[in-house]
Order: structure tokens, then sequence, then C-alpha cells
């Protein structure tokens, strides 16, 4: 599996690489140009195989064909209010931190984070800065997905990152992705989170296959991680006059 494993880790490297860059900061007209020259998503290692992938792909092509080609400061200032209302300012509630989502208070710097901390620390990884950006952060999950897969040369080190997958990144992108697409007025900001979800559901699912191994649905996922219920324990039964027999 080693061939293989190591040329997919490429692919789905360089792939979500590209994906954490467009997250990662505002655009400029530089990197607008660099993306409708590449025909930005077709020029993506793993292409759509499902149907919803397809609609992914086609949903980001149309975004990126809606920038203008030479953009003027009032063109960049609106791209870079929408990148803010998703990812600064929580105006559309669309949080890029996973503990907003699985925390059940919905909270920053929560379980998740510390829990990606640890994934980060295992991997010689480390966050910048956990004040600006915590550890459980969209971009820095595609980067560590970026990590790993590159590195990964046994079928141990893809189960493992499957199981990352299943456990922390696709538990809540699809509903940021789903959020983002109903509520941002950017097509180019909608389609890079639809298509940002789809292409790690399609990473998941080639990771399944290469392990022949079934990928855990979405439901079973959460029953593994559910706390156990508390035992409860028997009381101890209290003394009551007179439910002793008679002694003699």
């Amino acid at each position: 599996m080693n061939a293989v494993g190591n040329a997919l880790g490429d692919i789905l490297a360089e792939d979500a690489e590209s994906l954490a860059a467009l997250h990662d900061k505002e655009l400029t007209a530089a990197l607008i140009a660099a993306l409708q020259e590449a025909n930005f998503p077709v020029c993506l290692g793993l292409m759509p195989v499902t149907a919803a992938a397809v609609e992914a792909w086609r949903a980001m092509a149309e975004g990126v064909a809606s920038l203008p080609a030479h953009p003027d400061t009032g063109a960049l200032d609106a791209l870079a209010a929408e990148y803010a209302a998703i990812y600064l300012t929580g105006a559309y509630g669309a949080s890029p931190h996973e503990s907003v989502w699985t925390d059940d208070d919905h909270l920053t710097c929560q379980t998740a984070m510390f829990q990606w901390r640890d994934i980060h620390a295992e991997s010689g990884l480390a966050t910048p800065d956990w004040r600006q950006r915590p550890d459980d952060h969209l971009v820095l999950q595609l980067l560590y997905l970026a990590h790993a897969a590159r590195r990964a040369a046994t079928a141990d080190a893809w189960q493992r990152l499957a199981k990352i997958l299943d456990e922390h990144t696709l538990r809540w992108l699809p509903d940021f992705a789903a959020r983002v697409a109903a509520r941002s007025e950017s097509p180019f900001y909608a389609g890079l989170a639809v298509l940002t979800a789809a292409w790690v559901d399609s990473a998941r699912d080639l990771i399944a296959r290469q392990l022949n191994e079934p990928r855990p649905s979405r439901e079973d996922v959460e029953a593994r991680l559910r706390p156990a219920p508390a035992r409860m324990e028997e009381p101890p039964s209290a003394f009551m006059p007179g439910a002793q027999g008679p002694s003699w």
C-alpha cells in the first residue's frame, strides 16, 4: 500500500493546502488572477465522484467566475467584508472553530480545541498563536490533514487520519458549509464552503476505499463519542422500625 498511499497522500495534501490558503486570508487581486488562470477547482487533484460533489465543484467554479478579473478597491473591500463576516466577526453565525459547533454552549476554545492541541503535539506541530487562531480552526484542520496525508505510509496511519476526520472535521464542517451557503452574499465564499465540505467528505471516501473499510455513519460516530451513562448505585436500604423479625 506504500506506493499507492504515498501518491494519494501527496494529492490530498496539495489539495488541502490549496483550500486552507483560501480560508486563511482575504482575497487579493493576485490570488483572484491565479484562481482564474488555474481554472480552480478543476485543477484540484481529487475529482468529484458523487452527485453532491459534482454540484459542489460546479458551485465553486461559478464562484470563481463571479470574481472580477481586475478588481478595484471597492470590489476587494466587499470581498474582505464577506471574509470578515464569516471568519472574524461571526456576523453569519458560521464559526470556523469546531468548538462552537460541538460544545453544548456553542463557545470557542472548549474541548475540541484542547483535543486538537494534543493531535498537533503528537505530530510535532503547534499553533503559532492560539489566541489569534485556536487549534480547532478550519485552516489548521486542513493543514493537519495535509501534513498527515503526506506522511501516511501505513494502514495504521491512514486509519488514524480517518478517525480524526470522523470524530472532528466531518462532525461540524457540513453544518458550517450549509450556514455559509445560506447566508453569504458572495458566490465565491458560498462556493468555497460547500466545496471544502464536499472535498473532505470525498477524501474520506477515498481513504475508506484504500483501506477497504466501510465508513461509519455520522450517527455511529456520535454514538461512539457520547459519554457512557453513569451507573446507578443501589441505595442502601434504610432501617425501618419493625422491619426485622422478632428476636428471641
